[in-house]
């Protein structure tokens, strides 16, 4: 024989309330807003991106601006890469932060990392895709990055 045990009505009533009340309490809160979507990255939006550095490179009178493709290099850790040198340091500052105004306005995209602002002598704009360099002239001399990566095709830009 199977013993049965009462159950106080009370008791089941408090809990099926409590039930009632946490899904009341779920529906009521407000929904909540989604952010909105990041456009997928393509080879177009990062050519554009690198294009849109060049051009806030261009705008403060950079020199020498280059960009590379290295997207059929297999040792290249980015698909683009700027280039341009500048005189002195105080212009290397100043186009630094135009290359990195004028791509945030065209794309939307800020760096991911940012380099060399205390001493103003190389500053780096990593936006994982395309890299921004822009060097006092004696840097880029020793440095050479375009002899490093001298198989890289060259993006024809000329600034508007």
């Amino acid at each position: 024989m199977v013993k049965k045990i009462a159950v106080k009505k009370p008791i089941v009533k408090k809990i099926a309330k409590k039930a009632a009340v946490k899904k009341a309490a779920v529906k009521k809160t407000p929904a909540k807003r989604k952010a909105p979507k990041k456009p997928i990255r393509t080879l177009e939006n990062d050519l554009i991106l690198a294009m849109s550095i060049a051009q806030g490179m261009y705008e403060k009178k950079a020199s020498d601006i280059r960009i590379l493709d290295l997207r059929n290099i297999a040792a290249a850790s980015t698909n683009y890469f700027v280039i341009s040198h500048a005189s002195n340091d105080k212009q290397v500052d100043a186009i630094a932060k135009s290359a990195e105004e004028i791509a945030k306005k065209t794309t939307g995209d800020h760096p991911l990392h940012r380099e060399g602002f205390e001493n103003l002598e190389w500053v780096l704009l990593d936006y994982f895709n395309v890299v921004a360099s822009v060097f006092q002239k004696e840097k880029r001399e020793f440095y050479a990055l375009e002899e490093l990566w001298g198989d890289a095709l060259d993006v024809k830009f000329e600034g508007k």
